[in-house]
């Protein structure tokens, strides 16, 4: 009877669909309360289906799920949420991955942790690309595999067992399984975590949280019809392998690179991959060194964790500090850095952003070529291990720093960028890396990676990137002419304000971010009074400029969409796990090429008016 309600009230939620709920990378930040990640959705979405309500209206006022769709949606929670319902299980004891091999990694992860047995039983197949010899090398992970003709031939096991299997049937705890996967062929896997082991929810959403995505909205309604018995047309993927092509060529054409790129389901799926080849890659040319993942102290929070949980796994990889912004100089820090490394002669592989998030700095590059450049000797008189340099170039992946007699080609060099910004207009989620010609070797390393993690992009992410990448610079150079224009207005309007932007000089060379930052001015007796102003003004601006151009003016921490302007203050969104003294409380804006700038520029004088 239960079943049967659940089954008739999610058929007739399936039927009324917002159209957002299929559409949206990014959502509004004043609408999602972080501490209540899913559980403030689904408390309301269960509210509505108590009441027997699913309108489209209704399901449209439901709080944000999360703040990226990388990290779950309404559709993946609903998925979760049904198949929960169904099984008596609590919703968080269900996650949905768009990768099949992450679920077993975090898992892994966990267990690693502490210091925890773990047994892989299957019945078909081990996920996709999991590759066990790697697992155990590489991500530092101990564990067994056993082919299985069903769970009663499971033995008993001093441990964790995770159950494999493509069967949608969601098994019971009594039959002793601590992790079932489901996997989904071409969509991803469900992850069902036994009641008696819900001490691993959080762990392992962290996991889907930095190192890949939940099961993408498209695919989780697919599943979702799938567990409802409801028909649909078969999947088509029949052009992927040729959105691939287009994606690749493009990717070549915008970095101004040769060798073959890699696309991930998101930027930090990418960027997971990244680190992971470059461990791979540094065990196979240094084996017996030290690797040293130099990390700016600001930089995306996001960043920042994955470095820092995957230095939590491994011995020999530790994080160094580096610090770029405001009174820092990146060049400096990366001398007094790189020098160190040299001196216990280990690996350095150096993360940065150019320009910095969210100050918008670009380094003096011929200076970093030459440190990055420089040949420095270790206490025994050998030479140190040059470095590797990856570049996050989200906010200007339109400037070639690897191709043939570029700043970077002389050295071993990748860039990455975020998919969901520029590249696919915030159409979707997906990220890409590529690689100069010194990287070859890195590069084929992040490929596997890559594939271990079942994290490449899917083929709907091909499919959008390969309409979007082609008119990507024009965009870029649309949105940055009304940057400039606004932030020049706003320099005449409140002079008083200190905006960082590029100059005009940096604007020639290339550099032509569609994003500033904006430090109000403030008042007060005291460093904390006049803090704690500048905080509540960044509110007042940006709640004005929401309530008043709704249309147009989000509180969200997207950049590179294809309308409108966007809010946000990196310290309590994209700088979440940066340590506190590092977090720049300051506005972040950025703006496309398609909006009304006549009308913020009348609702940002309506601001200045107030405060003066």
């Amino acid at each position: 009877m239960q079943a049967t309600k659940i089954t008739n009230y999610v058929k007739e939620v399936v039927n009324n669909l917002p159209k957002d709920w299929l559409n949206l990378t990014t959502h509004r930040l004043d609408i999602y309360n972080e501490q209540l990640a899913k559980t403030e959705f689904l408390t309301q979405f269960e509210e509505l289906y108590h009441a027997e309500k699913a309108t489209t209206s209704l399901l449209s006022e439901l709080p944000t799920a999360y703040d990226y769709i990388r990290l779950g949606h309404p559709l993946s929670c609903i998925l979760e949420w049904t198949l929960a319902q169904m099984n008596q299980l609590n919703a968080s004891n269900v996650i949905s991955f768009s990768s099949e091999s992450i679920p077993v990694l975090a898992v892994l992860r966990k267990n690693l942790l502490e210091k925890k047995n773990t047994l892989i039983a299957y019945t078909e197949k081990l996920p996709k690309g999991f590759d066990v010899d790697l697992a155990k090398s590489i991500y530092g992970y101990q564990f067994e595999c056993k082919k299985v003709s069903g769970w009663k031939e499971l033995p008993q096991f001093d441990g964790s067992v995770i159950f494999i299997t493509e069967n949608q049937e969601v098994l019971p705890d009594s039959t002793g399984i601590d992790f079932q996967l489901i996997l989904c062929p071409g969509m991803g896997s469900l992850l069902k975590i036994s009641s008696k082991n819900s001490h691993y929810v959080s762990d392992i959403q962290h996991v889907r949280r930095r190192e890949t995505i939940s099961m993408t909205p498209i695919n989780s309604l697919r599943v979702l019809k799938s567990v409802l018995n409801i028909s649909q047309e078969k999947q088509n993927n029949d052009g992927w392998k040729k959105h691939k092509s287009e994606v690749e060529q493009s990717i070549k054409e915008i970095t101004g690179t040769k060798i073959r790129p890699a696309v991930a389901s998101s930027g930090l799926s990418m960027q997971y991959a990244i680190m992971m080849g470059l461990i791979d890659y540094a065990q196979v040319h240094y084996p017996e060194k030290k690797i040293k993942f130099v990390v700016p102290t600001n930089c995306y929070g996001g960043t920042n964790d994955q470095a820092r949980r995957v230095a939590a796994c491994l011995e020999q990889v530790d994080i160094v500090d580096l610090a770029v912004d405001g009174e820092n100089d990146m060049v400096q820090s990366i001398e007094s850095v790189l020098n160190q490394i040299a001196q216990v002669d280990a690996i350095p592989f150096i993360i940065a952003e150019i320009p910095t998030n969210p100050r918008v700095e670009v380094p003096e590059l011929l200076e970093l070529k030459k440190k990055l450049s420089k040949e420095r000797k270790t206490p025994s008189g050998s030479s140190a291990v040059p470095p590797v340099f990856i570049l996050d170039q989200t906010f200007c992946p339109n400037v070639h720093f690897l191709g043939k007699g570029e700043i970077l080609s002389e050295i071993k060099a990748i860039s990455y960028a975020s998919g969901s910004k520029f590249p696919s207009g915030g159409k979707c989620t997906a990220g890409y890396c590529a690689g100069n010609d010194l990287s070859e070797k890195i590069m084929n390393k992040i490929h596997l990676h890559l594939a271990i993690c079942d994290n490449e992009a899917t083929p709907l992410q091909y499919e959008i990137l390969a309409a979007q990448m082609p008119s990507m610079n024009k965009r870029i150079a649309a949105a940055y002419e009304n940057t400039r224009e606004f932030v020049t207005f706003i320099q005449k309007t409140l002079p008083d304000a200190k905006i960082n932007f590029v100059s005009e000089e940096l604007a020639k060379e290339g550099f032509t971010p569609s994003v500033f930052s904006l430090d109000l001015p403030t008042k007060g007796n005291t460093p904390e009074e006049r803090e704690e102003y500048k905080r509540k003004l960044n509110l007042v601006l940006i709640n004005k400029m929401i309530s008043e151009i709704p249309t147009e003016s989000k509180y969200c921490v997207s950049y590179g969409q294809l309308k409108g302007c966007y809010w946000t203050i990196p310290a309590t969104s994209t700088q979440g796990t940066t340590k506190e003294g590092d977090k720049d409380y300051i506005a972040r804006v950025a703006l496309s090429g398609d909006m009304d700038l006549e009308m913020h520029k009348v609702k940002f004088m309506d601001f200045a008016n107030e405060i003066k």
